[in-house]
């Protein structure tokens, strides 16, 4: 089994960071990842700057990243205006936000599961030269709504499935899910869903993270978001902990003899100058 490590430092790591990282920092920062050898790469979300000033220069950011053969990039968006933003800066591939939780899809999304996936067809059926995935936020447990039952989470899944997209990431977004949640839920979605490819987005509250990862790795699933140095969370998920660093779960995966086609030390580097930028950015608008 060969495993794709998508980093996601760029996005969901600076965006709950009190600073805001300068765009020429955020493209040195994907030139180094590329050279690590990280070949899918999650470079911003095209979101409200007023209320994530972290992506602000999301257009800006994507017209300069370095172009490498077998590289991807991709963005978020978590509505129409944010995808129109997207296909306007060339993003090939657009990843589609609906959550699980009601309470937490208002507080991130300002409306509710139901609205954000009506809009999200819609999306999809208006842009159908863009490759859209799609992520489901707070799949195994909410802030505002606890634990998520795996049927509900399998109906949202279902209907990112019917619009056509086949590659969907669930998101322990506040990283308290245990493995056994974890794994019950990802029986329930692949025995409906076999032809849809599954991705988990783990953050690491309890240090379970690894934990999880091998527990999905023996359910097949072979992708998997991680952000360098670990950094990220949501703003709006409250007690939500970082990301499964990147360098642990490549040298988590690299241990187990499981090939990720990124080299280490190449990649302490990165992690090196992911923290070199923070350390100089500037203060958020909303954190003064």
């Amino acid at each position: 089994m060969v495993v794709t490590v998508t980093e996601v430092v760029m996005r969901d790591g600076l965006q709950d960071e009190p600073v805001v990282v300068e765009v020429g920092d955020r493209i040195a920062i994907a030139a180094a990842l590329v050279a690590a050898g990280l070949r899918e790469i999650e470079a911003v979300s095209f979101v409200n700057p007023a209320r994530v000033p972290q992506m602000a220069g999301a257009e800006e950011v994507f017209a300069a990243l370095p172009h490498r053969d077998g590289v991807r990039y991709s963005a978020l968006a978590l509505n129409a205006r944010g995808v129109r933003r997207a296909v306007a800066a060339g993003a090939g591939e657009v990843t589609l936000v609906a959550s699980a939780g009601q309470g937490h899809s208002r507080a991130n999304a300002g409306r509710g599961v139901e609205q954000a996936l009506q809009e999200a067809a819609e999306v999809v059926a208006a842009h159908p030269g863009t490759r859209f995935a799609a992520g489901i936020a707070t799949a195994f447990v909410c802030p505002f709504d606890g634990d998520i039952e795996p049927r509900r989470l399998l109906a949202i899944a279902q209907r990112f499935a019917g619009m056509g997209i086949t590659r969907i990431g669930l998101a322990d977004t506040l990283g308290t899910a245990t493995p056994r949640q974890v794994v019950r839920s990802l029986d329930v979605v692949r025995d409906a869903l076999p032809d849809v490819e599954l991705s988990l987005h783990l953050h690491n509250a309890h240090g379970q993270a690894l934990d999880t990862v091998d527990a999905a790795l023996e359910l097949g699933v072979a992708r998997f978001d991680s952000a360098a140095g670990g950094y990220g969370g949501c703003p709006f998920a409250p007690g939500a902990h970082g990301n499964i660093a990147t360098e642990q779960l490549v040298a988590h995966l690299h241990a187990r003899g499981i090939p990720t086609g990124v080299d280490e030390h190449a990649l302490a580097e990165a992690v090196a100058l992911v923290r070199e930028a923070l350390a100089r950015g500037r203060s958020c608008p909303t954190s003064s």
